[in-house]
């Protein structure tokens, strides 16, 4: 057999017997996503931004990310509306310290948030299940962390999408925003901690805690982040739970909540202006 036929078939062997590059392993794949629908006032859309800005470089968060196996997790920030609005901020990136925390910030700060028509919450957790499948990490735990004002109008039923995405294996996290600063909405929901509850959130240990007022909101958003980052067994993660301050729910068995009562509102709205 020729020298160089040898050469290639061992080059071939060697290629075939090498392990394909490992994917980065981090202790959480999170996903957040954050509403940017019209009944958000541009003042409140800049209190999220800054709400996730504070929270991610926050010293518990930080300590959260330090204590996990690895010491790391990966994060990628989107800003939703209806069917056709998902705009990625931040792209999978890794925080593992401080520095890296405010580089996520950075990306946050660059561009103003747009807001955009409709409310597709089914959508938006659709949206964030694929991105998943894009990230190049592999966590020991899969999050969607999602926040909004209001109930699911448009795309699928939001229980379909969210039975879908948890039998994934992901866990989905919620953050209903019961505020009453920015625009006043036919299509509120009096109990958006109720619907978030029955029809949102969803998987193993999955929770949600209401923001009742904006001056609420940091806090709510970095407490989130330590109870999805941080071990069960640590004193930080029972510290946490321990806040009676602000509530945190668990997701219910059996739901009491209408969960179409969004599109059935929109169903049944008496003009054409699309405002959420």
């Amino acid at each position: 057999m020729p020298r160089l036929t040898r050469l290639l078939i061992a080059v071939a062997a060697a290629l075939h017997v090498l392990p394909v590059s490992a994917a980065e392993r981090v202790d959480v794949e999170l996903v957040l996503a954050v509403d940017v629908s019209l009944s958000m006032s541009p003042i409140e859309l800049k209190i999220q931004r800054d709400g996730y800005a504070a929270a991610l470089t926050h010293e518990r968060v930080l300590q959260a990310i330090a204590e996990g196996a690895y010491g790391k997790i990966a994060v990628t920030y989107f800003e939703w509306a209806g069917v056709n609005t998902r705009h990625v901020i931040v792209p999978w990136t890794i925080i593992a310290n401080k520095a890296d925390a405010e580089r996520v910030v950075a990306r946050l700060s660059a561009q103003p948030p747009n807001s955009a028509r409709r409310t597709s919450i089914a959508s938006a957790l659709e949206f964030g299940a694929d991105l998943f499948a894009e990230s190049e990490f592999i966590g020991t735990k899969r999050v969607i962390d999602i926040s909004g004002d209001g109930p699911n109008n448009q795309g699928a039923p939001v229980e379909t999408a969210r039975d879908a995405v948890v039998e994934q294996g992901i866990v989905i996290n919620g953050l209903p925003l019961m505020t009453t600063g920015g625009f006043a909405s036919t299509f509120d929901v009096v109990d958006l901690d109720r619907y978030y509850t029955d029809c949102v959130i969803g998987g193993p240990g999955a929770f949600m805690i209401p923001v009742n007022d904006w001056s609420q909101f940091p806090e709510a958003v970095r407490r989130k982040l330590v109870l999805e980052l941080a071990d069960q067994r640590s004193p930080l993660w029972r510290a946490e739970m321990a806040d009676g301050k602000r509530p945190l729910v668990l997701a219910q068995a059996t739901p009491a909540t209408d969960c179409l009562v969004g599109e059935k509102m929109w169903r049944d709205r008496s003009w054409n202006w699309e405002q959420k």
